[in-house]
């Protein structure tokens, strides 16, 4: 286990990002490996709305991790959990739900430093967020310590002056023992080489329309490309339209075409 985990961190260490493909069930992790790239990770906005529920920790851990084992019994390639705020109260709930994941051979996690309250969003207070992370670091042993990877939401929530806010919100949570470092909703060329250059651990950007090209990433510094939900949401429209057709020729016809 321990090999699988130093094999992913160092796959955010490569010379190209590292392209992780986001899943939701074991049909959209076996795709992934059929194509033969290197990791996937869980979308938790996917997999929760697979399951009828809203993003941010609606459906339960247990839900969410039923899904997760049935995911990492299924495919060989190391696999992450976009675990949001922990499914937990406090560092000690966080870390009981983390170790669940380890006994599933897990290789990493996402965690954010926003919370929902009353269906809104709202950013964490940095000092506590950052104590909250070194809690977590130092109650799982190194030589069994999965990749922790932090989500900060400053530009996701648009935030003003998100550079400056960034740099100072990472500048805390990288001495706290973590791993990498996300930033979704980044899209502005001098904003991620802003951020890459402040940090000193591998930064994760997300898809977006106005994200530039892998080549321009890889160019900026960025280690780790994510797909967030949006691929999920690309194959349900596609269904919708397959449908749509099928309507229109009172025929399967189409699906075969």
């Amino acid at each position: 286990m321990k090999q699988k985990i130093n094999h992913f961190r160092d796959l955010h260490h490569q010379a190209d990002p590292l392209l992780i493909g986001n899943v939701w069930n074991v049909q959209s992790a076996k795709v992934f490996e059929n194509l033969g790239y290197k990791a996937i990770a869980t979308s938790s906005a996917a997999v929760a709305e697979s399951l009828g529920y809203a993003d941010g920790q609606a459906m339960s851990f247990e839900e969410y991790l039923f899904i997760v084992r049935r995911i990492a019994k299924s495919t060989s390639l190391p696999l992450s959990v976009d675990l949001e705020s922990g499914y937990g109260n406090n560092a000690d709930e966080i870390v009981r739900n983390i170790r669940q994941l380890q006994e599933l051979g897990i290789v990493g996690i996402n965690i954010e430093d926003s919370v929902i309250n009353n269906g809104k969003r709202e950013i964490a207070d940095a000092h506590r967020f950052a104590d909250l992370l070194a809690s977590i670091t130092s109650a799982i042993r190194q030589d069994e310590r999965l990749f922790i990877n932090v989500r900060t939401d400053v530009f996701l929530l648009g935030l003003q002056h998100p550079v400056e806010e960034g740099k100072r919100r990472l500048a805390r949570y990288e001495k706290t023992g973590i791993d990498g470092l996300f930033f979704p909703c980044i899209t502005e060329r001098e904003h991620i080489q802003a951020i890459v250059a402040e940090a000193t651990l591998p930064v994760n950007v997300m898809c977006m329309p106005a994200l530039p090209d892998f080549v321009t990433l890889k160019a900026l510094g960025v280690k780790r490309i994510s797909m967030g939900n949006f691929v999920n949401k690309e194959v349900y429209k596609h269904l919708e339209s397959m449908m749509k057709k099928i309507d229109a020729a009172k025929s399967f016809s189409p699906v075969f075409q």
